[in-house]
């Protein structure tokens, strides 16, 4: 009865059919408070997953609306109890040698101020959420996890487009691809809304875009168009939703959920007396502060923050307030930089220009206030965790590399040097190649370098021909046909390509066709080329690129995209959106996250063709901005593209538009524990001596599984109370 009484308000509260909407999903119900949204979001599902989608609509806006305003409640009362007179902690006892309130007395005052800022939370919650406060509305860990991937986007962006509000479906889809780039299902909704008419371009906003961030990048924006009075405000304010991210962050950092996680992924609970479990969870909240300068540093969807944020930040204030001549401003800013590093030189220079350019001295000026709080308060709770890590073996990692070394104990410093300074070797970057090692590679393979990395308008890339002759390229044709014929389709469930639906795509492994070829459903010559011709392949690109460093081929892929007769007309997306192979590539920014989904640990790409009766399904090379091209290569038999595989060399393939399109997908790494451990089974397996099958029965191949999610449209996802990273799908060039 309850539900259906949520639900009946929830319908009440949408606009009637045909309406206009305002921008955005604004709130259903403003000013009133917050419902469970465990509760609201399960019961969005429900209703999605009967095509209710009105209803849906309502319940999941009404959950974000809710988990938001949970959010706001906690910040807000927490700074206003820590305002209340007399709700300052006491200090900590100093050293024994020092005088010191008598035995028992600061326990006492702990105790009594603890007790009141509860008295005063629990208050506030209560007018702000209704009775029972926060503890009614706890949110579980699945739902956290869920929001912040914007899971809810995922669903109302499909609920809209039932709707027929197009507007809105773009919106929501745009939300949700912000924060999960590699999701294949989106990324073709979001090219479907593009082509539709009724979409604008000015639709595909995100609705969650954290304040600090839209300021941060509009004021970058700004500054590179030398518009340094019009970037100010936009960088001030930008600065200024920083730290009032990092206040809401630090003030989630003590609702109940958050230690629940920490003590689920720890495997601490409450052990020890009174004063162990106090200590403990102090630690716990001090640890998740901490934390809370990466994640306001972290764009959604990435996984690493910006390094440096706040000082980055305040460098360019400095420099932008002096472009203007406001020098009393760019002090300010040049001498809070000074805070974070006082001896950078870059600081100190600039400072030493100020100076001189006012003329007079300014008693008065000094760092920014926000600032000098700041980096007091964070050191003040780096030196109690740097005490609970040497004292009591809790860990801290900081996240900050200007944290003073006078703060880190001496005990620790030694150890903590020597994790900073381990990098793994395959980090490292290439050494300078001799040029007569690759030549006289390809002298005796008989292969001519076609284009180098000049010609080609980049960096670490050349085409290669003649490592095939026609005869080969046949024999892997037929491989791949025979493959194709027996079902096979390695890496993917269905037929349809991953990245675009209007071709078919098949694929092979080295493994699966060895064990074809035993099974006699392929030709074991074809099976044995494959494993010939990829370890020619890497002893090429290592000869070429990496002569001094041993390269290891971490993937093999024999693949094949064909066009979908009939479904070519007016088409707009590619074979293969622009892309790198070992980062999260951002064209916004232009920068590529070297983190997962992406395979980190490839370090070099090739593509061996064999074939070119095709129509389009060209490689191309672009700037980082994914939509400038600046070389493109037309697919014949035996022409091998190599390149590396970082964000210098972002790729994509035009559509095929009629045939089918065949080629050798192979990565190398530097690392050994990531060689293709399928390519020694397979070659195993072809020199074990053919023996006769007895057994009549044929093992049916079973599907490989989907590692990517499929889309709400095909399953309704549930909400659990531990979420598994999902195996990442391999990206086919």
């Amino acid at each position: 009865m309850v539900r259906l009484l949520r639900l009946l308000l929830l319908l009440l509260l949408l606009p009637p059919p045909g309406s206009p909407e305002p921008p955005g999903l604004a709130t259903l119900s403003p000013g009133a408070p917050p419902q469970a949204p465990d509760l609201l979001y399960a019961d969005g599902l429900r209703a999605y997953s009967s095509g209710a989608w009105a209803p849906a609509v309502a319940l999941l806006r009404e959950a974000l609306r809710s988990h938001a305003e949970l959010g706001r409640a906690r910040r807000d009362c927490g700074a206003r109890c820590a305002a209340e007179p007399g709700a300052a902690l006491p200090d900590a006892p100093g050293p024994k040698s020092q005088p010191g309130p008598p035995p028992g007395a600061w326990e006492r005052l702990l105790l009594r101020a603890a007790l009141s800022r509860a008295e005063c939370l629990n208050q506030c919650a209560a007018r702000r959420l209704g009775p029972g406060g926060a503890a009614r509305l706890r949110v579980g860990s699945a739902l956290r996890d869920a929001f912040r991937r914007r899971e809810p986007y995922n669903y109302l962006q499909r609920a809209y487009y039932q709707l027929k509000k197009l507007d809105l479906a773009a919106a929501a889809a745009h939300t949700f691809f912000v924060a999960n780039p590699t999701h294949l299902q989106m990324r073709e909704d979001m090219a479907k809304y593009r082509r539709m008419s009724g979409v604008r371009p000015q639709n595909f906003r995100d609705l969650e875009t954290p304040p600090h961030w839209a300021a941060y990048d509009s004021g970058l924006e700004l500054l590179g168009r030398q518009e340094a009075g019009l970037a100010l405000p936009r960088l001030e304010e930008a600065l200024q939703e920083s730290l009032a991210q990092m206040e809401s962050c630090r003030a989630g950092c003590e609702g109940p959920e958050e230690h629940q996680r920490e003590e689920e992924e720890e495997g601490t609970g409450s052990q020890g007396g009174l004063y162990e479990a106090i200590a403990g969870h102090w630690i716990r909240v001090l640890q998740c502060r901490q934390r809370c300068v990466g994640d306001t540093a972290t764009r959604p969807g990435r996984s690493f923050p910006v390094p440096d944020f706040l000082p980055s930040q305040l460098r360019r204030l400095h420099e932008a307030h002096a472009q203007v001549g406001n020098l009393s401003q760019a002090m300010e800013n040049v001498l809070s930089v000074l805070l974070f590093y006082p001896e950078d030189e870059a600081a100190k220079e600039a400072l030493n220009q100020y100076q001189a350019q006012l003329g007079e001295p300014r008693p008065g000026l000094g760092p920014r206030e926000d600032i000098q709080r700041f980096v007091l308060r964070s050191l003040g709770e780096k030196r109690q965790l740097y005490y609970a890590m040497e004292h009591l073996g809790t860990n801290f990692k900081d996240p900050d590399p200007w944290t003073p070394a006078a703060f880190i104990p001496e005990s620790l410093r030694e150890k903590l040097r020597e994790d900073q300074e381990q990098q793994p070797w395959d980090h490292e970057p290439p050494q300078p190649k001799p040029l007569t090692d690759w030549k006289d590679v390809l002298l005796l393979e008989g292969v001519t370098l076609t284009q180098d990395a000049r010609q080609l308008n980049g960096s670490e890339r050349a085409v290669l021909d003649g490592l095939l002759t026609p005869a080969e390229c046949g024999v892997l044709l037929q491989l791949a046909k025979d493959a194709a014929e027996a079902g096979v389709r390695s890496g993917y469930r269905g037929r349809r390509s991953p990245h675009t639906a209007h071709e078919h795509f098949e694929g092979l492994t080295v493994l699966k066709a060895a064990q074809l070829a035993r099974a006699g459903t392929v030709s074991t010559q074809g099976a044995k080329l494959l494993l010939e011709v990829s370890e020619r392949v890497r002893t090429l690109t290592q000869a070429y690129f990496s002569p001094e460093r041993p390269l290891h081929l971490s993937f093999t892929h024999l693949v094949c995209r064909t066009a979908i007769k009939g479904e070519q007309e007016q088409r707009m997306d590619l074979s293969h959106p622009v892309h790198a192979d070992n980062c999260v590539l951002d064209p916004d920014t232009g920068e590529c996250w070297r983190e997962p989904p992406a395979y980190t640990y490839r370090d070099y790409s090739g593509l061996l063709y064999l074939n070119d009766d095709f129509q389009g399904g060209d490689l191309f090379f672009t700037e980082p901005n994914a939509l400038t091209v600046r070389a493109q290569v037309r697919p014949r038999c035996g022409r091998l593209v190599a390149f590396s595989s970082g964000g210098e060399n972002p790729h994509g393939v035009w559509a095929v538009t009629r045939g089918r399109r065949c080629a050798l997908a192979l990565w190398h790494t530097w690392a050994p524990e990531h060689r293709e451990q399928e390519w020694t089974e397979a070659k195993e397996l072809l020199q074990e001596p053919e023996e006769e099958e007895e057994d009549d029965e044929e093992e049916e191949e079973m599907p490989s599984r989907d590692p990517s999610p499929e889309p709400p449209s095909h399953r309704l996802q549930r909400v659990q109370d531990k979420v598994g990273k999902p195996p990442r799908v391999r990206e086919e060039l």
